[in-house]
């Protein structure tokens, strides 16, 4: 029965395979040793086969590429635990950075984000969230793909022009709401999240894969920088579960996972979100388990997951808890309360007299029932505990099978050409505007043009032509033959009748 060893307690403390994708959480004050029982995790899940993702908030965690460095301390412990078959070693590591430097670049495309998550990022009231839903739904009704961020502004530009058309197609849309979100959008573009969108966009399946040996490569998010932006750090997280769990098939009940994430500071995922985006996350942990996933939170506080997922956690490391303050002792209080009890442990008076190293563990055992709470003496990690160097980071990504997939960024045609040339032929079919009344009335008829090319209501025989022959010539793809079917369907279709 394939098996982690965490630790020892009265016993060696084991985590099954088969339960691997019944979730965890890792939690305990700053110090008490939460990075080592990751890496120790990880390193397991690895060497069964098991693809890993996690987060490295601190920097720490890139020791996973090296082996580690053996010493008294960790011999005394390996034969204190009685891990016979010890051996420090590296693992195969794959180094990801949002921003370029430190890895391969993680990118999506605004459209793959989606407006809840969008909204979230853009900390959007509930009115400038219902406009920007407008606005993904115009997109896609116009066939305009929105890949980075210079897309989505030339679409909202493209609303606050057409707001009346717009209103009367799909509800009520100001200008104050479009101008909101406007400089939300560029504030997020000079905060730097605008590497986060664009082609080539990340493929999940680089996420799953393993090395020649069979060992399962562990992804390591380099995430030391994107932490000090909370918002973008949680949406890059949660956008990777949504996408796992709208993706992924149904595999039932494996003898391991097909993917392990690790998401430390958890709280931040939580924090602030509306109860839809909660409702949604709750929903991805609850049935993600299905697809293969399993999801392990890492935090400070057992608290700072949502009761509702906390519950879906079946596999518990605690570390020592400091109960100083009210907070730290409801945080003991809850701490207790969810490990399957022990009638020789009292949880609540032993979490907060841990030793480093230490942990109050439980796991899922045969038939999923939790195992009673031990308190654990933690094994070593096999890789280095502490961060690599400069040299040997640059060293493993040179190795990296994924080396000139995702390091040149592309920029397609999408909504912002599409919306530029529309707007350039709108101006050569156009007349000269000139001054006074007879100005107003030209400005006037070429809003009236472009409600009539976009939403159908008239039809302009030189525009569809020139439409046509721009359709035509991306035609070649499926997206193109979609937009001209689209637009000669609809402005063709209605002048015939």
């Amino acid at each position: 029965m394939e098996q982690i060893l965490i630790g020892k307690g009265e016993a060696q403390v084991n985590l099954l395979a088969r339960y691997g994708n019944r979730h965890g959480l890792v939690a305990g004050a700053t110090g008490t040793g939460k990075t080592v029982s990751l890496m120790v995790l990880a390193e397991g899940f690895s060497r069964m086969g098991v693809p890993v993702f996690m987060a490295d908030v601190k920097g720490d965690v890139s020791g996973l590429a090296m082996p580690g460095a053996p010493s008294e301390k960790v011999h005394q412990r390996v034969a204190e635990i009685g891990m016979t078959d010890y051996v420090a070693e590296a693992n195969p590591v794959i180094f990801w950075d949002l921003f370029g430097k430190s890895g391969h670049p993680v990118r999506t495309t605004v459209s793959e984000v989606g407006p809840t998550l969008m909204g979230r990022l853009l900390e959007l009231n509930d009115t400038q969230s219902g406009v920007l839903e407008i606005a993904f739904r115009v997109a896609d009704d116009q066939g305009l793909l929105l890949l980075d961020l210079e897309d989505l502004r030339s679409l909202l530009a493209f609303i606050a022009e057409s707001r009346k058309e717009v209103s009367a197609r799909y509800g009520l849309v100001s200008a104050q709401s479009v101008g909101a979100i406007q400089r939300a959008v560029l504030g997020l573009e000079n905060a730097g999240a605008a590497a986060f969108f664009g082609e080539p966009a990340l493929e999940l399946g680089d996420l799953m894969r393993t090395d020649l040996s069979g060992r399962g490569i562990i992804s390591i998010l380099a995430a030391d920088q994107l932490i000090l932006s909370p918002r973008l750090y949680s949406t890059l997280l949660l956008w990777l579960v949504s996408e796992l769990f709208e993706n992924l098939p149904e595999v039932g009940d494996l003898t391991r996972p097909k993917l392990v994430l690790f998401i430390d500071e958890a709280h931040l995922l939580f924090d602030d979100a509306p109860k839809a985006l909660r409702d949604k996350v709750e929903q991805a942990v609850r049935l993600i388990r299905s697809k293969g996933v399993g999801i392990y939170f890492c935090s400070q506080f057992p608290d700072d997951v949502p009761n509702e997922i906390l519950g879906q956690l079946g596999n518990r490391i605690q570390h020592a808890l400091r109960a100083y303050t009210p907070r730290d002792q409801k945080a003991v209080r809850t701490a207790a309360e969810t490990f399957a009890s022990n009638p020789k442990l009292n949880v609540a008076d032993v979490i907060s007299r841990l030793a480093v190293g230490e942990a109050l563990v439980s796991t899922l055992q045969e038939k999923g029932v939790p195992a009673p709470v031990e308190r654990t003496l933690i094994c070593p990690p096999r890789c280095r505990m502490g961060p690599i160097t400069p040299e040997e980071s640059a060293m493993v990504r040179s190795r990296s099978p994924l080396s000139g997939k995702y390091d040149t960024p592309v920029n397609r045609e999408s909504a912002h050409e599409i919306l530029t040339r529309r707007a350039q032929e709108l101006a050569a079919a156009t007349p000269e505007a000139v001054g006074g009344k007879q100005g107003a009335k030209v400005a006037e008829q070429e809003r009236s043009v472009i409600g009539d090319l976009l939403w159908g209501t008239k039809r302009r025989q030189g525009m569809v032509e020139t439409l046509a022959k721009q359709a035509a010539r991306t035609a070649g793809s499926q997206l193109g033959r979609q937009i001209l079917r689209g637009i000669l369907g609809g402005i063709l279709g209605g002048s015939r009748r």
